[in-house]
């Protein structure tokens, strides 16, 4: 039975649906106001793998991602570039969905934006005045009363006392307390805003989360997942709002994926070692890489990425692709292809019951490594025990072919692909993937032309984090920059 560690109780429980064989399930995604960063892809990779394993189980799986398109920073943002903010926030968000697609993500089955679910949000936010849960501001700001909500705190184990006597929150005349937060900010001049009943204004961030989530999955639904930044006060404002208004529990258990560490320190934009998902590709043989040495840890866990640990992630997929590669109905592409199921045939497995993604259901799969492997991912997702599972495989496979037993290569080549397929890795063609990392290299000399045009250009602009940023970047891949007289910047391999 799948366990899931619920970030409400701090225990690692059973996971039931609240209806039989389906599951709804909510993330909080990205504000679109810039590229994703590492940060985002361990997250959003994360939840990927979720929604594949459940649907891998043959569970009915809704997932929701949403897009905040409505932000200050998104405002900001705008005003520095001198764009309009509507543009700017479909202009990221398109590369999001891009950086997405190229990190081998499925498609959620609903990414609502905020700015289309103003009405709802409208909706709640009336609703938690009218039961007394908010009250509008003196400066027409709506805030929601936290006082009034006696378990907040529950989810992140803060109490009420303690924050109001560490608060660092700056005190604002209008609150009535100083953790009350903002539902509906009134209009500023030349700001984006929308028509209410407490006057023109924009929507707060965590009411956003907590109206487009129930008006898609209910007033009470299976998983809400995000990373662990956002616990508090995001997640835990969710709850208030939510409860509050809809009378209900709002989220059966909470997940919340760990920290990304650059070469074990934390990442951050101040110490210029803030990478985006585009940046990093630019070194990788193949973006297949970054997905692998995500999975590579324990989801609730810290990851620290580094160029060491990239080349480890590297090596391993290679390996695994190597083995798959001549292998009897290894080549086609696909796991769960003609040639694949005949594989499983050969090992006395059966395709039979083949759920929404395609993958037979771990009760239909007899192999000791497929139960193995679906062992670790029922232990709330253990990816590095299910890769550590695979590569088993891979050495028997290995072995298979070199003793020439065709039957058993299909076979265990087969079950890899499956594995892969709930991962979401192994899906290319082998040949195909093999040459291309032969052929591509760890940092083209077209990918260092390109990134020292942009550190010219930063540094003609006084931009020097970013300038060192892309410095950094371009040593992790390997190459020595050399600054001579006359703005002329020569690079060599280290």
């Amino acid at each position: 039975m799948l366990r899931i560690h619920n970030s409400l109780t701090g225990e690692k429980e059973a996971f039931k649906p609240l209806r039989p064989n389906e599951v709804r399930m909510y993330v909080c995604g990205i504000t679109v106001y810039d590229y994703i960063h590492l940060g985002h892809a361990r997250m959003l990779t994360v939840f990927d793998l979720v929604q594949r394993y459940l649907r891998s189980c043959d569970y009915r799986v809704t997932y929701v991602r949403n897009v905040t398109d409505i932000d200050d920073k998104i405002i900001q943002r705008a005003a520095a570039n001198g764009e309009d903010w509507a543009q700017l926030a479909r202009r990221f968000t398109a590369a999001m969905q891009e950086d997405c697609a190229t990190l081998g993500l499925q498609t959620p089955d609903f990414e609502p934006r905020a700015t289309d679910y103003i009405g709802p949000i409208i909706a709640m936010t009336s609703t938690l005045i009218a039961r007394g849960f908010a009250y509008v501001a003196a400066d027409g700001d709506v805030m929601y009363s936290v006082r009034k909500f006696p378990a907040y705190g529950r989810l992140s184990g803060k109490k009420i006392d303690d924050l109001r006597a560490g608060s660092r929150v700056q005190i604002d005349e209008y609150k009535l307390d100083p953790l009350d937060f903002v539902l509906w900010k009134h209009a500023k001049p030349g700001e984006p805003s929308w028509p209410s009943p407490w006057g023109d204004g924009r929507p707060g961030w965590h009411i956003e989360c907590s109206a487009m989530s129930t008006e898609l999955l209910g007033s009470y639904f299976d998983l809400h997942g995000g990373g662990m930044d956002l616990k508090f006060p995001h997640h835990e404002n969710e709850i208030a709002q939510s409860c509050a208004a809809c009378d209900a529990p709002f989220v059966h258990v909470w997940m919340h994926n760990g920290f990304v560490r650059i070469n074990d320190e934390k990442m951050s934009k101040s110490l210029g070692n803030f990478f985006t998902v585009r940046e990093v590709l630019k070194t990788l043989r193949d973006p297949e890489v970054l997905r692998f040495f995500l999975l590579s840890s324990h989801y609730r866990g810290p990851i620290n990425y580094s160029q060491a640990q990239l080349a480890q992630a590297d090596e391993t997929l290679l390996g695994l692709y190597r083995a798959l590669n001549d292998a009897p109905g290894a080549g086609a592409g696909l796991a769960h292809d003609a040639s694949a199921d005949s594989g499983l045939a050969a090992a006395g497995l059966t395709p039979a019951g083949v759920g929404h993604s395609g993958l037979a259901p771990a009760d239909a799969l007899a192999h000791p490594a497929w139960a193995q492997f679906h062992a670790a991912m029922e232990d709330d997702f253990n990816t590095p025990e299910a890769l550590a599972v695979m590569q088993g495989v891979a050495r028997e496979l290995n072995s298979a072919k070199a003793s020439g037993d065709a039957a058993a290569a299909a076979s265990y080549a087969a079950l890899l692909r499956r594995m892969g397929e709930v991962l979401g890795v192994l899906q290319q063609a082998p040949s195909v993937y093999l040459k291309r990392s032969v052929a591509a290299g760890p940092l083209t000399d077209e990918a260092v032309d390109a990134l020292l045009l942009e550190r010219k250009a930063a540094r003609a602009a006084k931009n020097f984090g970013e300038s060192d940023r892309i410095r950094d970047l371009l040593v992790a891949g390997g190459v020595l920059i050399e600054d001579k007289p006359g703005g002329i910047t020569g690079w060599r391999r280290a």
